[in-house]
This record gives C-alpha cells, sequence and structure tokens, in this order.
C-alpha cells in the first residue's frame, strides 16, 4: 500500500516536509491511514489491486486511486484527471 504521501503530506506537494500538523490533522490523517489498510486488508478491490491517496502537486487535491500492485497501473481514479487539469488552470489564474 502506499501511504507515502499520507505520511508526509508536505512532500507529496512539494513543501518542506518541516510543516508541522495540527492535532486534528494529525487524527484525520491515522484514521485514514488504518481505512486504507482495513480496505486493502479486506481484499475488496481485488487480490491485484490497492487503494491509495496522494495529494496531485499541481492542484494539491487529494486523489483517490485504485492501482494494479503489480504494473503499478491506474485502475481508477478520483477526482478524474481532467478534474485535477481544470482545479490547475483555475488556481494558476
Amino acid at each position: 500500500m502506499n501511504v507515502t504521501s499520507i505520511n508526509n503530506p508536505a512532500a507529496a506537494i512539494g513543501t518542506p516536509a518541516e510543516i508541522p500538523l495540527a492535532p486534528a490533522a494529525r487524527k484525520d490523517q491515522h484514521t485514514l491511514i488504518h481505512a486504507v489498510k482495513a480496505i486493502n486488508a479486506s481484499g475488496i478491490l481485488g487480490e491485484e489491486n490497492e487503494l491509495t491517496f496522494v495529494v496531485e502537486r499541481g492542484s494539491r487535491l487529494a486523489v483517490a486511486r485504485i492501482v494494479n500492485k503489480e504494473t503499478r497501473e491506474v485502475v481508477e481514479q478520483i477526482p478524474a484527471e481532467y478534474v485535477l487539469r481544470m482545479a490547475e488552470e483555475i488556481n494558476r489564474g
């Protein structure tokens, strides 16, 4: 399971890793990590897939992905890639 950006959200968005999380954010982060681990352990996504969460660099939005464990191919993503690109353009504007 890929929780890199969950464990270090600052690194996922290209900001210094020293940014401290507020206590409420730490609790939410901890809850999310456990939920992702539980979903992946349940096998509900199939043995070949896993749920991952990342913070997309361009838009800085949280992204949920179902990824093939072997090929690392994104099977499904929420929000969709076109939504992330629109958000990125809005942020630039």
